[in-house]
Formats: structure tokens, sequence, C-alpha cells
């Protein structure tokens, strides 16, 4: 039988594939509106990262299908607050999740005829105002149903924020990751210019210190309050039997990040910038998987068993082929 630990992997994976279908238009539209000089360079492979929607719905189904599996409060008989209502659940879930992808194709075409008219690009711009807005909202959502209202009852005000900041964090190094290695095997069709590394290290450091801030001040208050209902679930964490995993994205996404981002050689040293950007998306994942099985304390380390591996395996295979496949059909990179 598979433990809510291992199954919990499976939820995290769904998180990184949701936030990575969700973050490149997102980061395509944010660039747009402050007139960023190098987004025509990145936007292309930026939006290509919304292909992976269909996986991430098909990650979403099989965890709503799988019940007290993913949301363990389904198994209690206490009262349970009128957003614990599992048929509202779903509803939310799969409803908020095709309007979503709705507005991001819409943003993908009106993105690609951009230039051909004023009236075009008018067209474009307004889709482009509504996209951070909708990844806020959206964002919120996902991080109350998957993580902060795990344990009935347990909440903070700034947690979704907490949640998709630190999700953005993320996607900022995955992009820079997926530029990189398509650069280095020489299989982009056009050049990628060396500055877009710098942007980018810049992108995250400001990122570091945003996430840290809304991450701090959730615990600050929940330190200063010294409600033990709200304390015993990260300390729990942060204690207990996943201490270590608690201290270790800390770690990598705060401590590296920010010592090594705040130096100017290594925004401008690629090598440099995508050694961070790996420790930024173990940081997220490990993050992730902390305060979801954290919830219900098993003590279970992800990866120590077959289920973990495989299923991990499975979705980044998934990603590699999707992405691979809509690059190609792009002519972003080489066949």
């Amino acid at each position: 039988m598979v433990t809510f630990g291992s199954w919990s992997v499976l939820t995290v994976d769904f998180l990184i594939v949701l936030y990575l279908s969700l973050g490149g238009v997102t980061l395509a539209a944010l660039l747009h509106l402050v007139n960023g000089k190098w987004r025509y360079e990145v936007r292309g492979i930026a939006v290509a990262l919304a292909s992976l929607f269909p996986l991430a719905f098909i990650l979403l189904v099989i965890l709503l299908a799988g019940g007290k599996q993913t949301f363990p409060w389904l198994g209690s008989h206490e009262h349970m607050p009128g957003w614990h209502n599992y048929v509202f659940l779903v509803a939310r879930q799969i409803g908020g999740m095709l309007v979503v992808i709705a507005l991001w194709r819409r943003f993908i075409k009106l993105q690609a005829v951009s230039d051909r008219s004023p009236e075009d690009f008018e067209r474009f711009k307004g889709t482009a105002l509504f996209i951070p807005v909708a990844y806020v909202l959206y964002g919120t959502m996902v991080a109350w149903d998957f993580e902060m209202t795990m344990i009935p009852g347990w909440h903070s005000a700034i947690y979704g924020m907490y949640h998709f900041v630190s999700n953005f964090h993320m996607v900022l190094a995955f992009m820079v990751t997926l530029i990189f290695a398509l650069s280095r095997l020489d299989k982009l069709v056009k050049p990628m210019p060396e500055y877009v590394y710098n942007y980018f290290g810049q992108f995250m450091l400001a990122f570091t210190i945003l996430y840290t801030y809304t991450f701090f001040a959730q615990y600050l208050v929940t330190w200063y309050g010294n409600l033990g209902f709200e304390r015993n679930r990260i300390e729990g964490m942060e204690l207990g039997d996943y201490s270590v995993l608690w201290w270790s994205f800390i770690i990598l996404k705060f401590f590296i990040p920010f010592c090594s981002l705040a130096l100017d050689w290594t925004r401008h040293t690629p090598g440099a910038v995508v050694a961070v950007a790996c420790s930024i998306m173990l940081g997220t994942w490990i993050e992730r998987y902390t305060w979801i099985s954290g919830s219900y304390t098993s003590g279970h380390l992800p990866m120590w068993g077959w289920f973990d591996i495989v299923v991990t395996v499975a979705v980044a295979s998934a990603v590699y082929l999707i992405l691979r496949g809509t690059l190609r059909r792009a002519n972003l990179v080489q066949a």
C-alpha cells in the first residue's frame, strides 16, 4: 500500500508541472508589461512551457480521484468548514484550470501576431494585463487546497503569496537552466545572448529576497502570536522528522541564491547562474514536499521507495518529451 508520504511525491510533481505551465506565460506577460528589453529573446521558449497543461490536468484528475490519499481530512468525521467540501473542491480545481488554460492560450495566440498591427498589439497588451492577476488568484486557490488547508483550521494570511512566489522563483530557475542546456548543446535556432543570464540572475535574486520576506513574515506572525495550533505544524517540520528537509530548502532557496547572486561575478557567469538555479529548483521541490507530507508527519523521506522514484521519473520524462516536441514545432530548436 502506498503511504501518504509517498503519495505526496505525486502531489509535489503535479505542483511543479502546474507552475511550469503557469509560469512561462506569466514571465512573458510580465516582461512585456514592464517593457523588458530581453523579452523577445526568451518569450518563445517561455510560452512553450504552457504545453505542459495537459500533463498537469491528468495529474490533477489522478490526485482528485485519490480522495483520502491526497486529502487525508476526507477521512475525518469532525465538522469541516465549507472550503473542505469535496464536490466544491473538485469543481473549483477543474474549473479554475480550464479557465486559466483558455486565458493562457489566448495570450499565446495574440503574442504570435502582436507585431502585425497596432490593433493586434492593443489586444495582446490587454490580455497581458490579466495574466498576473489570474496567476495570483489561481495560485492562491492551489496553495490553499493542496497545502495550507491540508490540516483543517490551520491558516496563514500570507500563505497564498508565499506559495506562488516560491514557485515562480522555481520557474525562473528552470527557464535559465533550460536555455543554458539548449545553448550548450547547440540546439537553439537563434543563439541566446550572454546578457540574458545576467538578467535572469537579477530576477532570481529579486525573487529570493521576496520569497524570504514572505517566508519570514509568515513565520514571525506564527511565532509572535504563540498560538499552539498554528505553531505545532511548523515546529513539527522544523524540529521533528522533517527537520533535515526543512533546513535544506531554506539553505537551497535562500542562503545559496542570496550569497551567490548578490555577487556581480556570479550573475555574469552563465555556469554559476545555472548552478544557483539548480539549487533553487531542488529547494522548491523539497519545500513543497515538506509542507504537504509534513502535515501528517510520517517520517517518510522522499525517493526512498519504488513509488516515489517511478512516479517522479515518469513525470520528468513526460515533461522532457512534451517540451522537446513543442520547441521543435515552434522552430525554436533544431530537430
